[in-house]
């Protein structure tokens, strides 16, 4: 407890840092898998009621004990976020966004009602961290280097109740593209297939969809092991409303649809921020990149016909996706997120015990195809997003670089 009587606030002033006596050698590019490899050092601090934050650490990475009682594993009081850092043409850390990430941890840690933390100070904190693991970010266009904040609840009983304890670590992660394609394809990922699903949801209204929130992600392992089975990649989750299935999420992904008006002017649509979808910060990036229009200069095939309205954030039905793919004007579909910038949709599944299992081909409706899936917009936009945050492009307050 500090002198004045108070409990402790994360202070990043406090911090301290021990280095690892050997270091791990870096493995060759194209060997590093996504989340398996980790670097160095991690990051480690504390809560405890009586006394406040403890001192962050940065310290060797390694295992570290809890009481099996903690309410973390007992109740999942767990929230974690996902960001990733690139070097520069200066040859300097950049984090893309940072401050958004800690204020959704923030906002993740209030619903599981964990104890608060200062954002800023958290984020001094992975910028000294990557700064101290700069030689494990990949140089390779596409790569890079993922920081996993994860907060959990550790109060030692099985009492049914909110956690006053919790730890707060960060670990990193060199990772390659998350869907990969083969070596000298035209873009660093593969397009996707998805099957819809409507009798397993992973979010609904009042509930925890729009926090990152470990059990959110939990609970769709099943049903998509047996998408796999099925062949495909994901699941495009819908969540039933009446007669309607709205589309929600892509896997973990925001989902994205293109389509072709009468007057060959482009829409693009994504279902709205209802509580029931993750507030993505790539989602974020990619609707003021559309909204500003500075994707315009990369689409050369339709330089005047892309359109944002106010129905850009709005409910979006499969029964509409369906009938837009059938009337020729659904012009792609794309998924966006921290793990995979931009990805094409090439194939969405659909079962049913009447009918059995079908799906409509969205690459077939790709007009023009810039390859992998991604039509003008989804490839704009991964041009776009990748240049900023590979630091050859520049989005006021959007890169941090880590000094």
């Amino acid at each position: 407890m500090s002198t004045n009587g108070q409990i402790a606030p994360l202070d990043a002033s406090r911090l301290t840092i021990q280095r690892a006596e050997t270091l791990k050698p870096i493995p060759p590019p194209g060997t590093y898998g996504y989340g398996d490899i980790k670097t160095d050092h991690m990051l480690v601090m504390s809560f405890d009621p009586e006394t406040g934050w403890s001192p962050p650490e940065i310290k060797p990475y390694g295992p570290f004990s809890i009481d099996p009682a903690s309410n973390c594993l007992q109740y999942c009081t767990s929230t974690f976020e996902g960001l990733k850092a690139s070097m520069n043409p200066a040859g300097k850390p950049v984090l893309f966004r940072p401050e958004a990430n800690m204020a959704r941890l923030s906002s993740s840690a209030a619903r599981m009602a964990l104890p608060p933390f200062d954002e800023a100070a958290l984020l001094a904190c992975i910028i000294k961290l990557v700064a101290l693991e700069s030689r494990w970010i990949p140089t390779d266009s596409g790569h890079s280097l993922y920081i996993r904040p994860t907060m959990i609840g550790t109060k030692p009983s099985i009492r049914v109740g909110a956690s006053d304890h919790a730890l707060l670590y960060v670990i990193v992660c060199p990772v390659g593209p998350y869907f990969p394609t083969p070596p000298g394809a035209i873009l660093h990922a593969r397009s996707v297939s998805l099957l819809a699903v409507s009798e397993h949801v992973c979010s609904w209204p009042g509930g925890t969809g729009g926090y990152k929130l470990g059990l959110n992600y939990s609970l769709g392992f099943s049903p998509q092991l047996a998408a796999v089975k099925l062949g495909y990649d994901h699941l495009l989750w819908l969540l039933p409303h009446g007669q309607n299935e709205f589309i929600t999420e892509a896997g973990a992904m925001n989902f994205f649809a293109v389509y072709e008006k009468e007057d060959g002017a482009l829409t693009v649509v994504t279902p709205p921020l209802d509580g029931t979808i993750l507030p993505g910060i790539t989602r974020l990036s990619a609707l003021a990149e559309v909204a500003a229009r500075t994707i315009q200069e990369t689409l050369t095939s339709y330089p005047e016909q892309l359109t944002v309205s106010s129905e850009c954030r709005r409910q979006l039905t499969i029964a509409e996706l369906r009938a837009e793919h059938a009337a020729g004007t659904l012009r792609e579909c794309f998924g966006v997120g921290t793990a995979v910038n931009v990805v094409g949709i090439d194939r969405i599944g659909f079962t049913s015990l009447n009918a059995g299992e079908s799906s409509i081909k969205v690459v077939d409706s790709v007009k023009p195809t810039t390859g992998k899936g991604l039509g003008v917009v989804g490839r704009a936009l991964w041009d776009k997003l990748l240049d900023v945050k590979e630091g050859r492009d520049n989005v006021e307050g959007w890169g941090v670089v880590c000094e």
